[in-house]
């Protein structure tokens, strides 16, 4: 019988270590990884894991020690050659950028005073997100190339989120949340708040915010956004 344990955890990772400019989604996974192993990785070891060249492994790994989010030092001496390097996340860096930390305890509070007092906390979460939204695209610089959909993306991306998206920008994966804990804790809350702010963007740059559907916890490592009507419909998808 398959342990618990092994059987992949459903939807994204936590935004750790990020302060500074967003980390892509492969550096971000290598970070991850890091973070959570017991003892020092090496770069053939993170490639096997991976599944990726050594070289491939080495650039992830390397850019994080220039972000001053890993250490690199060199293995006990064994025999001929010269030792692998190994590396360790950073210590003083496991913990989230403050603006994240602090934001994500505030929504934490809301969210569970909603979801104890209001007749439908998801509708008002969802039309606080939906404000938001707007509010965070008026606060940006004019875009002028991309869709509404590929300006969503961006902004998901601003946000910590990690978003993978097809070309079309129709179905999104969400490899990150800011607000891990609090939409685990109330995600009828925590994730109609960011289907809205998904809404208040696409709205605010004229595209159609209502045939757009977010499924939290989807799959393993990622929450499920569909921003395109066709692939909603097809797929059945709600909120």
């Amino acid at each position: 019988m398959k342990d618990k344990s092994d059987s992949p955890v459903l939807g994204p990772a936590p935004v750790r270590g990020s302060a500074g400019p967003a980390l892509s989604g492969p550096r971000g996974v290598v970070l991850e990884r890091l973070q959570e192993s017991p003892e020092p990785v090496t770069i053939s070891g993170l490639a096997a894991e991976l599944g990726v060249h050594p070289n491939t492994a080495r650039d992830h790994l390397d850019a994080l020690v220039e972000r001053g989010l890993a250490v690199r030092g060199r293995a006990p001496a064994q025999g001929r050659g010269r030792p692998a390097w190994r590396y360790t996340a950073a210590v003083d860096r496991l913990e989230p950028d403050a603006r994240v930390r602090d934001y994500a305890g505030l929504a934490a509070a809301l969210a569970g005073h909603l979801a104890r007092t209001s007749a439908d906390p998801g509708a008002e979460g969802l039309a606080a997100g939906r404000e938001w939204g707007r509010t965070l695209m008026s606060d940006r610089p004019a875009e002028s190339a991309g869709t509404p959909r590929h300006r969503v993306v961006h902004l998901l991306g601003e946000l910590g989120f990690a978003p993978e998206a097809d070309a079309a920008a129709t179905t999104v994966a969400l490899r990150r949340c800011p607000l891990l804990d609090a939409a685990r804790q109330h995600p009828e809350v925590v994730c109609q708040v960011h289907l809205g702010i998904v809404r208040g963007a696409l709205e605010h740059h004229g595209g159609d915010p209502e045939p757009t559907a977010l499924l939290p916890f989807a799959e393993p490592g990622a929450c499920r956004l569909h921003l395109d009507t066709a692939a909603v419909r097809a797929g059945g998808a709600g909120e």
